[in-house]
């Protein structure tokens, strides 16, 4: 099957614009790729069709608890589970290693196996949260699913991993950001469900960049400094002129490749783009709340995980986030949540009004704030549009 058990988005970390982009290059040397993005983009016909159905909530959604009874579980114990599709496309598939048991020879259920790791070690030791839905529920996963699938998606239930088409995508299990990214979709499930369109759709894919570079940074020991900001480094093949999907350092400037063309991430509100493709560009404009976390994480220093990582989980966690929350509301609760943590006026409450600010959203944050002239969304600055990609034939 294609689609989820319980029938509501998936999301995917490699957005359809790009997809559309390599089905529709005409170069003999990459034919087999651009066939892959075909086949790929008509798997996720099913996420862009369901993309404004609700998740569903902790007690109907995924089961609870390590295998065995709850009761028997001990809080913040991780508990994995990694299945083999075997290139079909139906899930789980057959159940190839679970919690206690040994690693094998197969590279994607080792990285998989690692990557849920990594991400449950992220949000139960720096932020106490029990798994993804803060009552332990198992961490499952998918590897080799579909033939030369070139995606990877939380669908609510699990992360499932293509192997790529091994021209301009690798493996996608290759990318701790991409694990760490995926899960923490599943963690905004439980916890504000942002709508997957639009702003609050943007903001939804920022957080999962967002973790999932924290789960990155912690597990290599690096700083905000040191860290590369990078979602995806890995998952081009040396034949893409690009480092990686996305950059939150620099959005815009990921990758500049014939077949694929130019990253086109704003990097601010000047840049903002109304579309009503990609979800109305959620993966586009994911991009200005992105730059604002970094600018904060760097103006604080140290790791990031710890200082602007625990405002931004506090502000995903508040329960003050409505579904469909825009750039500018989520822009406020940030700075709500450093002023509850830190108090008003602080060096983290400036550093948040700073990010803000140099990305157009700093109105209404307080002192320091210097909000931007225009008539864009949130902060009314301009905005750019672009033509929906034709789909494949």
């Amino acid at each position: 099957m294609t689609g989820s058990s319980h029938g509501f988005s998936r999301c995917t970390i490699v957005p359809p614009y790009l997809l559309v982009r390599l089905a529709r290059v005409d170069d003999p040397r990459l034919a087999a790729a651009a066939e892959a993005a075909r086949r790929s983009l008509m798997r996720d016909v099913p996420i862009r069709e369901l993309r404004a159905a609700a998740h569903p909530t902790p007690s109907s959604s995924v089961h609870s608890g390590v295998r065995g009874g709850a009761a028997a579980r001990v809080r913040g114990h991780v508990d994995r589970a990694v299945s083999d599709a075997g290139g079909l496309e139906r899930l789980p598939g057959r159940l190839v290693r679970r919690e206690g048991q040994p690693a094998g020879a197969d590279l994607a259920v080792n990285e998989a196996w690692a990557g849920l790791g990594d991400t449950h070690s992220l949000f139960w030791n720096v932020f106490e949260r029990d798994s993804i839905d803060d009552r332990g529920v198992s961490l499952e996963a998918t590897v080799h699913y579909g033939r030369n699938y070139d995606n990877a998606f939380w669908d609510g239930e699990r992360m499932v991993f293509g192997d790529g088409d091994g021209l301009v995508f690798n493996r996608f299990t290759a990318s701790l950001t991409v694990i760490g990214h995926e899960l923490t979709h599943g963690v905004t499930q439980f916890t504000a469900n942002l709508t997957y369109e639009g702003q609050s759709g943007a903001i939804n894919e920022s957080l999962s960049d967002v973790f999932g570079s924290l789960v990155e940074q912690r597990s290599l020991g690096q700083s905000a400094a040191e860290a590369g900001w990078l979602i995806g480094e890995g998952l081009f093949t040396d034949q893409v002129q690009g480092v990686a999907l996305r950059s939150l350092k620099a959005p815009g400037t990921a990758y500049n490749d014939d077949a694929l063309g130019k990253d086109p991430q704003p990097a601010d509100m000047t840049g903002y783009i109304e579309t009503e493709d990609d979800n109305g560009g959620v993966h586009l404009n994911s991009g200005i709340p992105n730059r604002a976390f970094y600018l904060v994480a760097t103006a604080l220093g140290g790791n990031a995980w710890e200082t602007a990582g625990q405002i931004w989980f506090d502000t995903l966690t508040s329960g003050t986030l409505g579904r469909t929350v825009d750039f500018a509301g989520f822009a406020r609760a940030t700075s709500r949540a450093a002023v509850t943590r830190h108090g008003a006026g602080s060096r983290e409450h400036e550093a948040v009004i700073a990010g803000w600010t140099a990305v157009g959203l700093g109105g209404g944050l307080g002192t320091g704030s210097r909000p931007r002239s225009g008539t864009g969304p949130g902060t009314g600055v301009g905005r750019a549009t672009v033509v929906p990609a034709p789909r494949p034939e």
